[in-house]
């Protein structure tokens, strides 16, 4: 196998390293050398070493903890990967022209209902955006979202008139930690109101919280016409 020497890539040491997990020279459940020493074998920099195995672990090829060291795993854990698209290139990647409408935006003080969920302090002060988002003239999405002002205090200039939340956010602000939740809700007046669907309709709704550095960003609650469709890889 010919080895990498001199300008070292971190993707050069990924492949490398996973060559030889698949061809049994790293067994199932043993240990790597430690960074120092794969720095010097590939003639590069820790950095360069440590980015390349962060990358196989997140890809479920590693495990990496604090003091004992990285490991193989005995089976490859694959994972659902998601991203956070902008719902214009949502639409757009369907074909369709992209249409986006605000319904209102205003800062409040956070429900309480929202304070737990994000464990946020009493009092704590929030923008509340709740905009459409068309395939032409045909619903698309319903977002209802709520952004930590504490968190992105930009969002107080922020002008939602022409770019949504969803968009500006993606554009403006970085996250760490994503959770989210996909669920069948029924359709109440609002929702309803804004997809053209029947009160009491199941509706597919997403769910997402995003965090940064463990501080709270948004939360939002995306419901979708039907036909919506979401597909991931492993």
């Amino acid at each position: 196998m010919t080895q990498p020497t001199e300008n070292t890539s971190y993707k050069d040491i990924k492949q490398t390293v996973l060559a030889r997990i698949r061809s049994g020279e790293l067994q199932p459940d043993s240990l790597l050398p430690n960074e120092e020493k794969l720095a010097v074998e590939f003639s590069c920099t820790r950095t360069t070493v440590n980015r390349a195995l962060r990358e196989l672990a997140d890809e479920g090829f590693l495990e990496r903890r604090r003091k004992a060291g990285t490991r193989v795993l005995s089976a490859p854990q694959r994972q659902a990967r998601f991203t956070i698209p902008m719902v214009r290139d949502e639409v757009e990647a369907l074909g369709g022209t992209y249409r986006y409408a605000l319904i209102s935006a205003a800062s409040q003080t956070a429900p309480e209902w929202l304070s737990a969920r994000l464990a946020l302090s009493p009092g704590q002060s929030v923008m509340h955006v709740r905009c459409m988002h068309f395939n032409g003239n045909t619903p698309f999405q319903y977002e209802d979202r709520w952004i930590v002002i504490d968190s992105v205090p930009q969002v107080k200039q922020a002008d939602f008139s022409q770019t949504g939340p969803n968009e500006w956010l993606i554009q403006t602000v970085p996250f760490t930690n994503v959770e989210l939740s996909f669920l069948a809700s029924r359709a109440d007046a609002t929702v309803a109101g804004f997809l053209d669907v029947s009160q009491g309709e199941p509706i597919f709704t997403g769910e997402r919280i995003t965090w940064l550095q463990g501080q709270p960003v948004t939360f939002a609650k995306m419901y979708f016409a039907a036909g919506y469709r979401m597909t991931t890889q492993f």
